[in-house]
């Protein structure tokens, strides 16, 4: 539930801001405002969007539990969990930032190993193929990926996305004409960016193709949860809530430009024995 209340002792923070800091776009907060996830503790005469510290703190845990991989539904329910804590919940977040400050340290301490042997002349090769080993672990050598779907209508795409399948919205870009141009929305960490058809590059939607040649798979928290209330809302639904040989319970459901989505999770105790 939003609280709207602000205690005029208490700083106030404006949309712009708390959009930069977030990451989020002031799109996404309007539409967390929309669906009752953050609200705006007061506005301005002039009806600017004004954020007070409760605000900033959800906006804070939206965005740790979007990277979870939660639905903006799940978030919802988790938001007003009575038993969150702050202190505990900044708690936990240390401590995985804590994991990652040791896994670079170690990588550090074994660069270092590798420098003091090219300095001493002595074979760097074991301690080498160590600094390799622990790079391949970390898999930190590559940046975020980003996922590309093409679609005729991307205003369209963009709404059913997070409307439907519960994707947190990014940025939209429109030309002065009104040509949108890019949109992007999130699954958990994950960014995916919508682009429009184009001849010069054979890019085109399923929506005008006999089918389509990729398809999109996220990882979900619960998927019968996910299933539900993608079908409450009118979703696509390709198959129910299988669980395959390959170790993933999924089920399979259809964008409204024909996109084939796979919303999964792993479970060991499902993958089959040789």
């Amino acid at each position: 539930m939003i609280n709207n209340h602000h205690d005029p002792d208490r700083p106030l923070v404006r949309i712009g801001d708390l959009a930069n800091a977030s990451g989020l776009s002031t799109r996404a907060l309007h539409h967390y405002e929309d669906i009752g996830l953050v609200a705006p503790a007061t506005r301005t005469a002039a009806g600017h969007r004004l954020y007070g510290p409760e605000s900033v703190e959800r906006v804070y845990r939206i965005n740790r539990l979007r990277r979870l991989g939660l639905s903006l539904d799940q978030i919802g329910r988790a938001l007003d969990d009575p038993a969150w804590d702050l202190a505990t919940f900044l708690t936990n977040h240390a401590d995985a930032l804590d994991t990652e400050l040791d896994r670079i340290g170690t990588l550090r301490t074994l660069v270092g190993a590798v420098i003091a042997d090219l300095d001493h002349r002595r074979d760097p090769t074991d301690d080498l193929l160590e600094v390799l080993t622990e790079m391949e672990r970390s898999d930190r050598g590559l940046r975020r990926p980003i996922s590309i779907l093409v679609y005729a209508d991307l205003p369209a795409a963009h709404e059913f996305l997070v409307e439907v399948f519960g994707l947190t919205p990014g940025d939209i870009t429109t030309l002065e004409d009104g040509t949108t141009v890019h949109a992007e929305v999130y699954a958990g960490p994950l960014v995916i960016w919508l682009h429009p058809e184009t001849a010069d590059y054979r890019l085109a939607s399923p929506a005008n193709q006999p089918g389509s040649t990729s398809m999109m798979a996220v990882i979900v928290d619960d998927v019968d949860e996910h299933h539900r209330l993608v079908k409450a809302k009118g979703g696509d639904i390709v198959y129910p809530p299988t669980d395959q040989p390959y170790g993933y319970r999924e089920y399979g459901a259809r964008d409204l430009e024909g996109h084939l989505w796979s919303f999964m999770r792993e479970d060991p105790t499902l993958a089959a024995t040789p």
